[in-house]
């Protein structure tokens, strides 16, 4: 069992920042790919940005050059360096990791999404 806890999420007016952090613990192997998605209100859910335990990240092309990811193996935690936020950015965000489990395979994990709000 896998638990995501999330924090950082808010209410920033357009050009604000806010930091987005997910802890892991449970059953976690070292090679996973840690990330956020987001869902605004009436869209599906969609990649904002992920990396690899290896520190490769994929960013979403609406937030290149605003966010960054980031994380921490150590502490099995994940950050979102989220900067001149826009209306559109508003959103839950939810963490995901996913790894390959020996004998079970391709496993998702999500945390419970945390509201960011960009409104003025």
């Amino acid at each position: 069992q896998v638990h995501l806890v999330e924090s950082g999420g808010g209410l920033v007016e357009p050009g604000g920042s806010l930091r987005l952090s997910c802890a892991a613990s449970g059953s976690i192997f070292g090679i996973n790919t840690m990330g956020w998605y987001r869902q605004a209100p009436g869209k599906e859910r969609e990649l904002v940005a992920t990396i690899t335990s290896g520190d490769s990240p994929t960013v979403a092309d609406s937030v290149k050059g605003r966010f960054d990811i980031s994380r921490d193996n150590a502490k099995n935690t994940v950050y979102l360096q989220m900067d001149r936020l826009k209306l559109d950015d508003t959103a839950v965000y939810y963490c995901n990791l996913r790894q390959v489990v020996p004998l079970e395979g391709l496993q998702y994990h999500w945390g419970q999404g945390t509201q960011v709000t960009v409104s003025s």
